[in-house]
């Protein structure tokens, strides 16, 4: 009785340890703070092209995406090579030349009095949200598909 007790305890001990471990091990990979020089060159150039007169506060690396946030709230999100993933300008216009015009003419055609204040670009297509609160989805070629409730 005595031995099974002690391999009980042992065996406790070592799912403890590699739990604790596994969960450390994903701490320290998660937001990695990074220079901005850091950046894949694609995002620094997207960053000086469309945030020039931002000031940043701080990069972040998080597995093989980056992350950068702008002392006025804006967040942008890019892949491993550099592209962007989501736009996130808050209360703000997504700057001009980032939207698709497809996605530019929709959103002014059917809601004049909004703007885009977030878009994100995945395999699928463009998620926009507008300053209303309202989310679109579009296909990869700037299509509406629906309103994304």
């Amino acid at each position: 009785m005595q031995k099974f007790i002690k391999l009980t305890f042992i065996l406790a001990l070592t799912i403890t340890s590699l739990s604790i471990s596994a969960c450390s091990k994903d701490t320290f990979v998660d937001d990695k703070p990074i220079q901005a020089s850091e950046l894949p060159q694609k995002a620094q150039q997207f960053i000086n092209t469309y945030f020039a007169d931002c000031t940043m506060l701080r990069c972040e690396k998080d597995g093989h995406e980056y992350e950068v946030f702008f002392q006025n709230g804006f967040e942008v999100e890019f892949d491993r090579n550099g592209d962007w993933e989501d736009v996130d300008c808050k209360n703000s216009a997504v700057p001009q030349g980032i939207v698709p015009e497809a996605i530019v003419n929709y959103v002014t055609e059917h809601y004049p009095n909004n703007f885009i204040v977030e878009i994100s670009c995945d395999r699928h297509g463009y998620d926009v949200e507008l300053n209303n609160g309202l989310e679109l989805e579009f296909d990869k070629s700037g299509g509406f598909i629906r309103i994304d409730y």
